[in-house]
């Protein structure tokens, strides 16, 4: 890993296997026991790869049950992964759940020593922060009190106050903007806003949108335990204002076909031909289709269509259609490039599908709905609409 680098998530899956027992009853459990029943699981990720640079800021948004919580567990070594790894260049500090690392029986004093010594502060450097964690926390006399005495508010506010007075190089924090009245989010925002300044590195989850994209450096999306797309917080949060106002859009592709042959993998290339997740400066789109044939296939065909992820359809083409033949592929792996010209499109966020069918449209091969999706930034020239038009004017007398 190199030295620039905090964090490093390789190709990071997670799978849980859900229970299908009937119930907790020692009867139950007996039956449960000589009975085979099919193990459920489910994805909460899915293959999720990204790198964050030491003094930055990430921020992570989506909709509930998208993996948030769980990835920024498993970037905190509180939770395995399935497969893949996480690498981390520093010490983390993690505010991750409702009361994480507290002790219900002892004191907020208590537990703030406690969780010093976890992350091994002496406890002499904990007694010089004492104050200043308390007065952040503004819980007053109740941090002599047994947490388990605490409101959700005041759970929260010490273990931010505690999580970032450890002086860590690399902060966690899920959802504390949604907890505390707004005397304790400004605090929070100006804390989070130094911790930056002084060259630290921060993975923030918020459903406030305008909090995370004021603070972050990059913004992650994750839908359904993937990420749809990283880069600039206000492309970001475009892009999903568009995905939560289309409740259609999801990650988990809808595919179909009789799969003699597959498309494995599609990318969207940059003006370096290397994958991007933005069009380049030339305003074009560079999709290349990878796929698999299980046989030698005659004229096959390739497809895609073009979306506006809030106006719907925009285009659709193929091989066929463009007059590029191609007069079969052979088993194995191979790759097809579209090229499709942008400079007409008006900026926003759009996504493709693609599809490998027979030259007479009898045999679909396979489909892969909205395989890729991608942001158009401003366009050269202002204009009203999706697309721009050649217009000329004159004046008639």
């Amino acid at each position: 890993m190199s030295d620039d680098f905090a964090i490093q998530v390789d190709h990071v899956s997670k799978r849980f296997s859900l229970s299908t027992s009937r119930g907790g009853t020692l009867k139950h459990l007996v039956v449960d026991s000589f009975r085979r029943r099919p193990v459920k699981t489910f994805d909460a990720l899915t293959d999720i790869s990204f790198s964050l640079k030491q003094g930055k800021t990430l921020g992570i948004i989506g909709r509930n049950g998208a993996g948030k919580s769980t990835l920024l567990s498993i970037i905190a070594g509180t939770m395995s992964p399935t497969s893949g790894r996480v690498v981390s260049n520093g010490k983390i500090s993690s505010l991750l759940e409702l009361g994480a690392g507290f002790h219900p029986d002892l004191t907020g004093r208590e537990n703030v020593y406690l969780y010093g010594a976890i992350m091994g502060v002496p406890k002499a450097v904990m007694r010089k922060r004492f104050d200043a964690i308390v007065w952040f926390a503004g819980i007053g006399d109740f941090i002599d009190q047994p947490v388990r005495f605490y409101s959700s508010g005041m759970y929260v506010r010490l273990g931010f106050s505690v999580a970032v007075q450890i002086d860590p190089d690399i902060l966690l924090v899920d959802e504390v903007l949604a907890v505390g009245d707004g005397d304790f989010q400004q605090r929070c925002m100006e804390r989070m806003k130094a911790f930056r300044l002084s060259g630290k590195t921060l993975v923030l989850i918020s459903h406030d949108l305008g909090a995370i994209q004021a603070i972050s450096d990059q913004i992650a999306i994750l839908d359904h335990g993937r990420i749809v797309d990283i880069g600039e917080p206000s492309k970001m949060v475009e892009l999903y204002q568009n995905v939560l106002s289309n409740t259609q859009l999801t990650v988990a592709k809808e595919e179909w076909g009789t799969r003699e042959a597959i498309l494995t993998k599609v990318e969207l290339l940059g003006m370096d031909g290397q994958p991007t997740r933005a069009i380049g400066e030339d305003r074009i789109i560079r999709a290349r289709v990878t796929y698999e044939a299980s046989h030698r296939i005659e004229t096959p065909v390739f497809g895609f269509n073009l979306e506006h992820l809030k106006y719907g359809n925009l285009f659709g083409s193929n091989t066929q259609l463009e007059n590029y033949e191609i007069p079969f592929v052979e088993k194995g792996t191979g790759h097809v490039l579209f090229e499709i010209d942008a400079s007409r499109l008006q900026k926003g966020c759009y996504q493709m599908s693609f599809s490998m069918h027979s030259s007479n449209h009898l045999v679909n091969y396979h489909r892969l709905e909205h395989a890729l999706t991608f942001y158009v930034d401003t366009p050269p020239r202002v204009f009203d609409g999706l697309f721009v038009f050649d217009t000329r004017c004159r004046k008639l007398d």
